[in-house]
């Protein structure tokens, strides 16, 4: 046979088994659509799903708070006197993390399933793991500043990834307890925290006194841990290997039946990124207004996670009891999660608990304003804890939950976590040395931005909830013969925004 001959064979049988596979694919397609999944092996998917996925993701989130908040730990016990960090110069080293953290938010949303969320994710704990250890040997305000800097550039693409994995995975209303499950290693990590600097900073070897090692050994520990967890963590429920066949195969169909059309991919990983979907996810109002939200509410969580020490020594405890004095308070914030995650999910609604939580962390500040006693303000921070944390992973799985298809998440869910991060820009900056040892100015600012929140969570659910009733009179049934349904995704007659 000549070569040409054989030239042509072989492509025919490429064409052939492209066209072969094309039609699997389509079979697999109505297949999918036929199947409506048992109420018990939905529940058996999601047990494994919690076994498999939580642990990890619970641990990336506590190490990645840890890092980047055990600088107030770090304060308590010498850092700005070694590095001598006179005036602002540390609330500007604070911020600085930020900036790379903030503009990395979409572009890293956008490629995680490209890569591999799995293994995306806990690369780039291993990278800010290392930095992290690599700022407890710094010597000067310009190393603490660059390795700020690489820090945010590490930790960026994290919170919005996270999301965006559980989105992957678990149907809209039962989102929010996972992400509570995970988010909640933020404020037990605070509490974990003032543990770990109690004890480390009694280390003193070769020059390294004191608060350097807050850094490298939560640094070593955390680039272990994603080193082990790469392994570990599937990219998508498809390629899962945990799962038997009838699991993937009804992890793959209740997430289509949940969005109620607005998805028209048999999986995931069928999806393809187009500027379609880059702008309705910047061009609807759930996420202008959950932007704005996120941003309110991450600047009370920063401005007390970064500062809560320095807080409480301006009560009047200093050393190992004032990073002890940290840890009930965050206790606090850590049941607080579960409780209003678990309840908000039951409910299928957001909004209400966010109007709660604001309200009650408004209690919390005026304790600290209004009282000169340090019993009282103390109380004051268990309010503020209680309150402000549960609303970060609600107003997130809000907008997840009234986006689709993936990569309208992907784009809206990284805008918001940049948008919102930007609040790190005011909380690094609301309590100053200057106002010790009341830091009314902070306290103030703090309730403002809590009662924006209420106001603006109002109008969310005014509008979402307009906008069902819309759909359910039938006057959004036009856009079927105006575009392809599968094109539609959120703006789809059937789908429902979450309250």
């Amino acid at each position: 046979m000549s070569s040409d001959s054989r030239g042509k064979t072989s492509d025919h049988f490429k064409e052939k088994s492209e066209f072969l596979d094309h039609v699997a694919d389509a079979s697999t397609a109505i297949e999918v659509e036929q199947v409506h999944v048992d109420p018990t092996l939905s529940r058996r998917v999601t047990r494994k799903l919690d076994r498999h996925l939580l642990p990890w993701l619970f641990g990336l989130w506590f190490f990645a708070f840890l890092e980047r908040s055990n600088i107030g730990n770090a304060k308590i016990d010498g850092l700005t006197t070694d590095l001598h960090l006179d005036g602002n110069k540390f609330n500007i080293a604070l911020a600085c993390f930020y900036i790379l953290y903030i503009l990395i938010d979409v572009p890293s949303n956008i490629i995680l399933k490209r890569v591999g969320a799995g293994h995306f994710l806990t690369f780039i704990m291993v990278c800010w793991g290392v930095v992290g250890t690599f700022m407890g040997l710094t010597k000067s305000y310009a190393g603490l500043v660059v390795c700020r800097l690489i820090l945010g550039l590490c930790e960026g693409g994290l919170f919005g990834g996270m999301i965006l994995y559980v989105s992957m995975f678990y149907p809209r209303h039962q989102m929010l307890l996972r992400l509570g499950l995970w988010y909640c290693a933020a404020p037990l990590s605070g509490a974990a925290g003032g543990l770990l600097a109690a004890g480390l900073s009694q280390i003193h070897y070769r020059g390294y006194n004191s608060w350097p090692w807050i850094f490298i050994i939560e640094g070593i520990v955390t680039t272990l841990y994603g080193a082990v967890a790469f392994f570990f963590l599937p990219h998508t429920p498809s390629q899962a290997r945990f799962f038997t066949e009838e699991e993937r195969t009804a992890a793959v169909q209740r997430l289509r039946e949940d969005l109620h059309g607005a998805d028209q991919k048999v999986a995931v990983d069928h999806e393809r990124f187009s500027w379609k979907w880059f702008r309705m996810a910047i061009l609807n109002i759930n996420t202008m207004l959950d932007c704005w939200n996120f941003f309110l509410i991450l600047i009370p969580i920063y401005s007390y996670s970064l500062f809560l020490p320095t807080i409480i020594t301006g009560l009047g405890y200093k050393g190992v009891i004032a990073q002890l004095f940290t840890v009930p308070p965050n206790v606090l914030g850590f049941l607080s999660v579960i409780v209003c995650t678990f309840a908000s999910d039951k409910y299928k609604v957001r909004g209400p608990f966010i109007i709660g939580g604001s309200l009650l962390a408004i209690g919390g500040y005026i304790m600290l304003i209004a009282s000169s006693s340090p019993h009282v303000q103390y109380g004051g921070t268990f309010l503020v804890a209680a309150g402000v944390f549960q609303s970060s992973p609600t107003v997130c799985a809000w907008l997840t939950n009234n986006l689709a298809p993936h990569y309208v998440r992907a784009t809206a869910g990284g805008l918001q976590v940049a948008i919102g991060n930007c609040a790190a820009f005011v909380a690094t900056f609301t309590y100053l040395s200057a106002d010790a040892p009341r830091y009314t100015q902070g306290h103030a600012i703090n309730i403002g931005a809590l009662g924006l929140i209420v106001i603006t969570t109002c109008v969310t659910m005014a509008y979402n909830m307009w906008e069902n009733k819309q759909r359910d009179l039938g006057k959004r049934d036009h856009r079927l013969n105006e575009e392809p349904e599968e094109e539609l995704g959120y703006r789809h007659p059937r789908f429902r925004y979450t309250i």
